[in-house]
């Protein structure tokens, strides 16, 4: 059965990262993963979910800072994927929300990103890689496997790419730089906003322009763009 462990459960002097697991269908990796936090001195497991039924309520009810979940190319009753995804970040919005690939290939990393996570795991990842994740994600950062994060710079530095004049670029305002980075990356309106200390319709704008004066339809545009010039690095992804 599900244990959860209250919200004020934390409050005892231990590790202050709670982890929830809610991985559907996949004991043995609930296993590994609840050995490798335990190990751990600044986080501990505060309960694990094994059906969807009661999912959004005891995500509610739980002490935690990180929702670990199961990623699956598909959606089944007791399966959690893409709306489970959705479910987590709308019944604990503080939680951050780890995706980990159950099945499928690497394409789902977009998906679950999509879908609200902060990190993506590999299922082949190892114990230092899940904690790295795990740290990584909890300080307000965004993690993938180094696996995709390779594949990626590989694809959107070899495809082609509209050819714009480096002036182009350099024409931009400073604070429009800084807006086309975030972006690139793949920070939304309203994180930039926030980050930046400025108006969403602000940020619009300026992406906008961006996206104006340099010829561009979409963020991946900007993604291989940024990753040809040097603007950002393929571990920023």
């Amino acid at each position: 059965r599900s244990a959860v462990l209250p919200r004020d459960a934390a409050a005892d002097g231990g590790p202050t990262l709670g982890v929830l697991l809610a991985i559907v269908d996949f004991p043995l990796l609930v296993a590994g993963y609840r050995a490798v936090i335990a190990a751990a001195a600044d986080m501990r497991v505060v309960g694990a979910i094994d059906s969807r039924e009661r999912m959004r309520e005891q995500i509610a009810e739980s002490a935690a800072d990180i929702v670990v979940t199961g990623c699956l190319p598909n959606t089944s009753a007791d399966c959690a994927s893409f709306l489970a995804i959705e479910e987590i970040r709308a019944a604990r919005p503080t939680a951050r929300v780890l995706a980990v690939q159950c099945g499928g290939g690497s394409e789902l990393f977009s998906l679950a990103i999509r879908a609200g996570a902060h990190g993506f795991l590999t299922r082949e990842a190892a114990a230092g890689e899940v904690l790295t994740a795990l740290r990584c994600i909890s300080r307000g950062e965004t993690y993938v496997s180094p696996s995709i994060v390779t594949r990626l710079v590989n694809t959107y530095v070899l495809r082609s790419t509209p050819d714009v004049p480096d002036d182009a670029f350099d024409a931009l305002s400073e604070r429009a730089r800084e807006v086309f980075r975030l972006a690139a990356v793949g920070h939304t309106n309203r994180e930039i906003a926030r980050t930046l200390h400025l108006s969403e319709q602000t940020v619009h704008n300026h992406r906008a322009t961006v996206m104006e004066k340099l010829g561009f339809h979409d963020r991946v545009e900007l993604l291989r763009y940024a990753l040809r010039r040097g603007l950002i690095q393929g571990t920023e992804l």
